[in-house]
C-alpha cells in the first residue's frame, strides 16, 4: 500500500471511530470513503457500535454497505441525520470544498445538507490555499440544457469538459450529466455557486460552501481535525 492509500484508511478508520451507536449516518461515495465504510462495518461487526444505519450518497455506496452488511436506510424514513461522513477533492481554509469528482455530487449535497454535523476526510494534499486551480468544479446538468450551460460556463470564465466514462457521457444516480468546469482559481466560491446555479438547466454544482463541522486531514504526523472556525 503506497503512502496516498494509507493515509487514505487512516482517515477512514479515524472517521468511523468518531460514530456513535444508534444514529442514522450518511456514508460518502470516493476511494477514502470505501476505508470508512469498511471501517464501519468492522466495528459493527466487534460489537464496538450497534444499531448504527446508513444513507448512502450513491448507489456504488450503497453497494458495499449491503455487501459489508451495514443496514441502509433513506431521507424519507430519517429526514435528519446525526452525522455524514465524506471525503472532499479540495478543502480551503474557511472548509468550502471542491467535490464530485467521483460523480456523486447532488446526493452527496442533499446528505451533507441533512446532516447536523458533516464531516470530510481526506489527505493533507487535499488542503489547499484557493479552490480550483487544479481541480475543476463538477456540475450537474440536464443533459438536454448542455450546450446552454456550456456557453454560459464559458462567459464566467471556464474551460468546460463533459465527462465521459467509456466514451460515452457518464450518468449520473440522478439521471443526469456532469460538465467539469475548469477555473483559474475561485476568489469567491459563493458568487460563482450562485451564479452556476442560475443557469437553466443546472442541477447541482460540486462547490460546498457552509456545510463542513470539520475537516479530517491524514498526513505523516497522523490525523490532524480542523473545525470550523
Amino acid at each position: 500500500m503506497d503512502i496516498r492509500e494509507q493515509y487514505k484508511k487512516d482517515v477512514g478508520e479515524y472517521a468511523a471511530n468518531l460514530v456513535n451507536s444508534d444514529t442514522v449516518i450518511g456514508l460518502g461515495t470516493g476511494s477514502t470513503a470505501t476505508y470508512f465504510v469498511a471501517a464501519l462495518a468492522d466495528r459493527l461487526r466487534a460489537g464496538a457500535l450497534r444499531n448504527v444505519m446508513g444513507v448512502p450518497t450513491s448507489e456504488k455506496t450503497a453497494a458495499q454497505a449491503r455487501a459489508e452488511g451495514i443496514p441502509l436506510t433513506d431521507l424519507h424514513a430519517h429526514p435528519v441525520l446525526a452525522a455524514a461522513f465524506d471525503g472532499a477533492d479540495e478543502i480551503d481554509p474557511h472548509l468550502t470544498l471542491i467535490k464530485g469528482l467521483g460523480g456523486a455530487l447532488l446526493r452527496e449535497k442533499i446528505v451533507a445538507a441533512s446532516a447536523t454535523a458533516f464531516y470530510v476526510f481526506g489527505d493533507s494534499a487535499k488542503m489547499i490555499k484557493t479552490l480550483g486551480v487544479v481541480t475543476p468544479v463538477p456540475v450537474e446538468i440536464v443533459d438536454f440544457a448542455r450546450s446552454l450551460c456550456e456557453r454560459r460556463l464559458t462567459a464566467l470564465g471556464a474551460k468546460t469538459i463533459l465527462r465521459l466514462r467509456d466514451g460515452k457521457p457518464q450518468i449520473t444516480d440522478e439521471g443526469h450529466v456532469i460538465l467539469d468546469a475548469f477555473f483559474d482559481g475561485i476568489g469567491d466560491p459563493t458568487a460563482l455557486d450562485r451564479a452556476i446555479k442560475d443557469i437553466p438547466g443546472v442541477v447541482e454544482t460540486g462547490l460546498f460552501i457552509g456545510l463542513t463541522t470539520a475537516a479530517l486531514v491524514a498526513g505523516p504526523n497522523g490525523v490532524t481535525v480542523h473545525p470550523r472556525s
